[in-house]
């Protein structure tokens, strides 16, 4: 989530004093230690579905909250790095999702207008910048599941990645 939906959110569940830059560094700090000594876990058929989008000529961004430097050195660890053509983060532009702003300059960096664009999902925050966008919309569940508005406007809620080729081809 974008800082200051992250902030106003977490002000409202423990109070107006809660120090959000001091919880936030704190994440960062374990998260870069927990990476270090253990790696990434990547999602199931996240290579599978990204040769074959690179092998069938498809542009492929990925649109996210973390740092540029920071979101190419975990996909160069994770063995993902090449099979992206650009790499948009939300220090990038005005809004974080839930905004449309992220994936508008992903389309745009990619030579693409937003609707013609597939949007690969797996939290609700990003389904809905995603959305919002106008992009053709797909989540894979991860931590939570879509509901309400944002699961009547997706295009597909599906398992796993793999699912990805055969919407694809539809």
């Amino acid at each position: 989530m974008a800082r200051p939906y992250a902030i106003e959110k977490l002000k409202g569940f423990f109070g107006e004093d809660f120090d959000y830059d001091l919880v936030r560094n704190k994440r960062i700090e374990l998260m870069e230690k927990y990476v270090d000594e253990y790696g990434l876990e990547k999602k199931p058929y996240s290579d599978y579905t990204l040769k074959y989008l690179k092998d069938n000529g498809y542009k492929v961004a990925l649109a996210t909250a973390t740092q540029t430097d920071k979101a190419k050195k975990y996909l160069k660890r994770a063995g993902l790095l090449d099979y992206f053509d650009e790499i948009v983060s939300a220090h990038m532009v005005k809004h974080g999702k839930p905004a449309p702003d992220i994936y508008e300059f992903a389309a745009e960096k990619l030579g693409f207008n937003p609707e013609n664009c597939m949007a690969v999902e797996d939290s609700p925050n990003g389904a809905q910048s995603a959305i919002s966008a106008g992009c053709v919309t797909v989540i894979v569940p991860d931590m939570d599941e879509p509901e309400g508005d944002v699961l009547n406007k997706v295009y597909k809620v599906i398992d796993n990645l793999s699912e990805i080729e055969y919407l694809l081809r539809e």
